[in-house]
């Protein structure tokens, strides 16, 4: 799992995540790991959170504002 700071300096709810080809796992500070996928919540969003994490920068505010659906938590 890759380590998740936001660029911005702020605490963020997210500690983690890992991406592979269609999906993206995602680490809460709370300790819980939830899959998202091109099966839920779809490719648009899935690849939209990639994208956010790999730049540290706004996933954490993705999540509070889009509460996306997640396909599998662990």
């Amino acid at each position: 799992m890759q380590s998740y700071k936001s660029r911005s300096g702020k605490k963020s709810g997210v500690t983690g995540f890992n991406i592979g080809p269609d999906f993206i796992d995602v680490k809460f500070e709370t300790g819980e790991i939830y899959l998202y996928s091109y099966k839920r919540p779809g490719k648009a969003t899935t690849e939209q959170m990639k994208k956010l994490a790999l730049a540290n920068e706004g996933l954490s505010t993705f999540f509070s504002r889009n509460h996306p659906p997640y396909e599998k938590k662990y």
